[in-house]
């Protein structure tokens, strides 16, 4: 019998991994067009990681980085080619527009922070 309820929490367990890491997806917050959306960076977490926007039209996405840590130090936007450095505790703005519709990530050097713009 204990064998079977250690099993059963071993799956348990395996199946909440494999949900927050590749499943669960953060609620997007929409571009309001009335200034700049801001993200903190802190935690290893963009808030917010998912941020809907317009295809076509430049936003402006203010970083508000908290963490010290080498990690946050960059927001990259490989697809969009732009990089920014992030002081600590100064807010950054950062302007990007993009193209057409999808999906665009954003991350640290690292790849350990990670955001996604959506353009609709």
């Amino acid at each position: 019998m204990n064998a079977w309820v250690i099993n059963l929490a071993g799956i348990a367990v395996m199946m909440l991994i494999v949900w927050w890491f590749w499943l669960s997806r953060p609620q997007a917050r929409r571009a309001s067009g009335a200034g700049a959306i801001e993200i903190i960076v802190d935690n290893g977490v963009y808030t917010p990681a998912r941020i809907e926007v317009p295809a076509g039209k430049p936003v402006t996405l203010r970083f508000v980085r908290k963490d010290p840590s080498p990690c946050a130090e960059k927001a990259l936007f490989d697809e969009l080619g732009i990089s920014a450095d992030l002081p600590v505790g100064k807010p950054l703005d950062v302007t990007v527009t993009p193209p057409r519709p999808g999906e665009y990530e954003f991350t640290c050097q690292m790849r350990m922070y990670r955001g996604t713009l959506v353009a609709r």
